[in-house]
């Protein structure tokens, strides 16, 4: 029986991220200037609830560092700081996974099915290999400065283990950015080694050439990188989230929006709770009304679509005025069309 691919399984992980990225973002957000009582905000960021390995921390939370970086350190830069605090190891199973194929193209294909190691599943992991290799990346942030310290971040990470992995000066072949150009962006330029930087593209990506891409790596060893699966396919299934103060609400969010009534009344009600004090507490957690009911509508749009419901059903269901507005929401969802996601 061949292994189970990782990336057709619901599991534990999902939803959250690893204690080694939130840790990396957390201590790279204090270095930035950010303060130890913000730190101390974020649910789960805490050593305590670091040191078990085995636990996953909340994706909202590594959202909520990220925004902190960005508020930090405005413009470019605050991605490439995590970057540099961040030698082969730090992200653990992860790192190795990308490091010991037979060549850079390999050892990401290999290594993609267990993004969720790292990540959680919403976070996008895109590969395309045609002789060039480019990897995309798609940020559930939706605040565009936040997004470009993520997206900066996880660029600069790739071309950093590309250049450990290979013992070659890697020079990505390009270069491109979903937002729109900083007044100056030299400091990205000498961090990527390459002026050819595209803002405002359709995604995010790092592309390498062809010599790169297929250039033998110094680590590989495919009996440990059987061995790293197997050992991730263990975490995988043993992980254990850290349950967020968002539980709650969002569980009686979804309970309202299947009902129909997803209103900010109904959900206080459910909760016990004043629409001021609801309000208050999603501020508190670093999110809104607003943000939360589009994020439970995508969650619904996809479950319904998997279940084989027409585009136009979908939309009535979750309140959309006809499916050309699901498909709009749906395409800034995901960067996709929702017919991609039926059953």
């Amino acid at each position: 029986m061949g292994r189970v691919n990782p990336l057709d399984c619901v599991g534990p992980a999902d939803g959250s991220v690893s204690t080694h990225l939130i840790r990396l973002v957390r201590d790279s957000a204090l270095r930035a200037g950010v303060s130890a009582e913000t730190i101390a905000a974020v649910h789960g960021a805490d050593d305590a609830t670091l040191t078990p390995a085995l636990n996953r921390i909340p994706l909202t939370s590594l959202v909520r560092l990220w925004e902190s970086i960005a508020h930090a350190r405005p413009g470019p830069g605050g991605g490439l700081a995590v970057v540099r605090a961040a030698p082969l190891g730090t992200l653990d199973t992860w790192d190795y996974l990308v490091t010991t194929g037979s060549t850079l193209t390999d050892a990401l294909h290999r290594a993609q099915p267990y993004h969720r190691l790292v990540t959680a599943a919403e976070e996008g992991f895109e590969l395309r290999a045609d002789g060039e290799l480019t990897i995309g990346f798609r940020t559930t942030a939706g605040d565009p400065a936040v997004a470009a310290v993520v997206n900066e971040y996880v660029l600069g990470y790739y071309l950093r283990r590309a250049r450990e992995a290979t013992g070659r000066p890697v020079r990505p072949r390009r270069i491109t950015f979903g937002h729109a150009a900083p007044p100056d962006h030299a400091e990205l330029i000498a961090a990527f080694g390459t002026a050819d930087i595209e803002f405002d593209a359709p995604a995010d990506s790092i592309t390498f050439d062809a010599a790169d891409a297929n250039a033998p790596l110094q680590r590989a060893d495919p009996m440990l990188a059987n061995l790293l699966r197997s050992h991730a396919d263990l975490v995988l299934s043993s992980a254990r989230v850290i349950a967020g103060p968002l539980d709650a609400f969002r569980a009686a969010l979804a309970e309202a929006l299947d009902a129909g009534d997803p209103t900010l009344d109904t959900v206080a009600r459910t909760l016990l709770l004043g629409r001021r004090t609801l309000q208050r507490q999603l501020s508190d957690q670093g999110t809104t009304w607003r943000r939360e009911v589009d994020l439970a509508r995508y969650e619904q749009a996809k479950s319904l679509l998997a279940e084989g419901r027409s585009t136009v059903t979908v939309a009535a269901r979750l309140g959309f005025t006809d499916d050309r507005a699901l498909r709009k929401a749906f395409h800034r969802w995901s960067g996709t069309s929702p017919t991609r996601h039926r059953g």
